[in-house]
């Protein structure tokens, strides 16, 4: 916990259950009942066992990560430790006033059942309000987190916009790829309306990137198939590709133009490399509570582990911003003549 947050923290606690005491210095006094030692010392047994009980509750809440669960979940296990942590409040208070003798005898005839849940009502009025207060905090903390973590996404993409036609879709393969069209035009026309349909399709996807925060990974597959076709036409038989694709997986939401980008360094970084080109396979499947993607190349990883470069960087921020630290990426050469970058992304428990 940052240190700020904590002293907050304690000055709120202090103060909350301080006033809670300075309430009950003024209605003894606007009842004009005598402020003894005892009763000051059963205030401060108050303010005291407060701080203790809350703190507890606190510990309770964090420790079973109860922020996180929705408020109809939530809410039960709540009821039940506010009427714990009033219980335990009341028995310390009960049981420091019997050691310290600050009971005011023949002050009650209620028996010890009555006595016990009438104090617990009691002391619950205190406590529900501070869970609400709790609760209420970390909920705008947590809304303004994931606000500030929407701006940072927003700028990303924005920084993203210009840098997608040269890092993502850079203009030697545009160029590469327009030659290719060329030659096609007159050997085979038919072939050449296709790519120029499948370069349409990836210069208009990544237009539309910024848009998005996901997009499926059915359609960021569509897109990355036409960057392959096209790629093919240039290294013909020096490329061969290889798909590995668990159907359900189509429906999973990954970031706009990541596999686009981990597929491209795998051309760029592998099979450009390679004199007798090589391999790329694209494995889509779950892997527990994940969607796995893995794109292996031939290849190797020549100093790119590090996710130096703008692709790999990216890629590892907008995974960050999209899905915390639930979300993982790793790139490694695999049998010294292959790369492997994985990608796992956290996957909705109802889906």
């Amino acid at each position: 916990m940052p240190k700020n947050i904590s002293k907050y923290y304690w000055w709120c606690q202090v103060g909350g259950w301080g006033l809670v005491g300075l309430s009950m210095l003024f209605f003894a006094h606007t009842f004009d009942q005598k402020l003894s030692v005892n009763y000051i010392a059963r205030i401060l047994d108050v303010v005291a066992g407060g701080i203790l009980s809350t703190h507890l509750l606190r510990a309770v809440i964090k420790k079973r990560n109860w922020l996180l669960l929705p408020i109809e979940k939530v809410l039960p296990k709540l009821l039940v430790a506010v009427l714990l942590t009033s219980l335990f409040f009341i028995l310390l208070q009960m049981g420091i006033n019997q050691l310290f003798h600050l009971t005011e005898s023949g002050k009650t005839k209620l028996d010890f059942t009555t006595r016990l849940i009438a104090n617990i009502i009691n002391i619950g009025i205190f406590i529900v309000p501070w869970v609400m207060i709790y609760y209420f905090y970390h909920y705008i903390e947590k809304s303004r987190k994931q606000q500030f973590d929407t701006l940072r996404l927003e700028a990303l993409v924005k920084e993203l916009e210009l840098k997608t036609i040269k890092a993502h879709i850079n203009p030697h393969f545009i160029f590469n790829a327009l030659n290719s069209i060329r030659a096609l035009i007159d050997e085979n026309p038919s072939r050449a309306r296709t790519a120029i349909t499948e370069l349409s399709n990836i210069l208009r996807s990544s237009m539309q990137a910024e848009k998005l925060e996901t997009v499926t990974f059915e359609k960021e597959l569509n897109i990355v198939k036409d960057y392959l076709a096209l790629e093919h036409i240039r290294f013909e038989d020096r490329l061969h590709i290889e798909y590995d694709i668990d159907e359900d997986t189509l429906n999973q939401p990954i970031p706009p133009m990541m596999l686009q980008t981990l597929v491209e360094n795998a051309i760029k970084h592998g099979i450009s490399k390679q004199v007798s080109g090589g391999r790329v396979k694209i494995t889509s499947d779950f892997r527990d509570t994940f969607h796995m993607l893995v794109i292996e190349n031939t290849g190797h990883l020549n100093g790119h582990a590090d996710g130096d470069g703008f692709g790999l960087a990216s890629t590892k921020n907008r995974l960050q911003l999209l899905f915390g630290d639930k979300a993982n990426f790793d790139i490694r050469e695999v049998n010294g003549s292959s790369v492997e970058a994985t990608v796992l992304i956290p996957v909705d428990i109802y889906r």
